[in-house]
């Protein structure tokens, strides 16, 4: 894996009660470079668990000074939210994974269509920064909760103007998808982040108007599912007890056993791990039902009622 960035806070702003915004300086030397999409994964020291998160950059690629990172404070948080929300101030010093991009613009699209959820704006205000440097078609549909989930709102007003769709929860009004989809021009590439019901919906909806699948792109950054306790045997003959708040991932790591990874949600593939037995309680977007029959994700997946899976790391 790639050696880890240390870098001090800031600054730290309160947008919303449930939203805090993390900026980030280099501790020596630059900041490597990110480009639209990219995201880092956050390790939070003292939670007693391998603890890492990852998060959209939300701040202009030209501007290699710092990164920016906007953290929503989760209801059934495992403690990464909390963490952030509760004990990073400024002036700490983080360790950061270096920034991955999997979720990019797409170079060859005529109109950029961004549909955001909530905290999903994130990506997209990077995504704003390059398409106005480069002079890109493009539109954003932001669903949100005035007053709780509705951060740059003000921002991206004055930024965007017509081409900006808000749509306050909390004032009854909806994002059609059937219409905003039926109405968009030959080349549009769809960009969707937000809750796991958003992406749904708009990827269903996308399918059923003959979108080709290619023209449609989606992250989400999920923290893994809390399940039931089980055993998972490395080859080596040790075994090791996955409480159900871990993921197997955590548990690996905690061990000293490396693990590629990129996305800790189930959606990148780095982390694909072959398994020779055990009943597996396949939770990733990424493996194909013949993959899963001897590869599981460790970043999501877990052994099925407290089996022993028997992995082949």
């Amino acid at each position: 894996m790639s050696e880890l960035l240390d870098v001090r806070v800031a600054s730290v702003r309160q947008l919303t009660p449930l939203v805090r915004e993390f900026t980030f300086e280099a501790v020596s030397g630059e900041l490597p470079g990110f480009s639209a999409g990219s995201h880092v994964q956050v390790h939070m020291p003292g939670t007693g668990r391998p603890l890492c998160n990852a998060y959209s950059l939300l701040s202009d690629p030209l501007q290699r000074q710092y990164y920016r990172i906007a953290v929503r404070l989760q209801e059934q948080s495992r403690g990464g939210s909390r963490f952030m929300h509760e004990q990073v101030k400024e002036g700490d010093v983080l360790r950061l994974s270096p920034p991955a991009n999997l979720f990019a613009p797409h170079s060859r699209a005529g109109h950029h269509l961004m549909i955001a959820g909530g905290i999903g704006i994130t990506p997209f205000m990077a995504y704003i920064a390059a398409l106005e440097q480069r002079g890109g078609s493009m539109e954003l549909h932001y669903a949100y909760r005035s007053g709780l989930t509705d951060t740059y709102l003000e921002e991206l007003a004055a930024r965007l103007g017509a081409a900006l769709h808000p749509y306050d929860g909390r004032a009854g009004q909806r994002l059609n998808i059937r219409q905003v989809l039926s109405d968009q021009p030959l080349g549009t590439h769809v960009y969707i982040c937000g809750p796991d019901s958003l992406i749904s919906d708009v990827c269903q909806t996308a399918d059923a108007l003959g979108w080709p699948a290619e023209r449609i792109h989606w992250e989400a950054f999920a923290a893994p599912e809390p399940g039931e306790p089980f055993v998972a045997e490395l080859a080596d003959g040790r075994t090791l007890a996955v409480p159900g708040d871990y993921s197997l991932l955590e548990a690996l790591e905690q061990a000293g056993v490396p693990v590629p990874n990129l996305c800790r949600g189930g959606v990148c593939g780095q982390c694909m791990t072959p398994y020779s037995a055990g009943e597996v309680d396949h939770r990733d977007l990424y493996l194909s039902d013949s993959e899963r029959a001897d590869h599981l994700m460790p970043c999501v997946s877990r052994g099925k009622g407290g089996c022993t899976v028997k992995l082949a790391l």
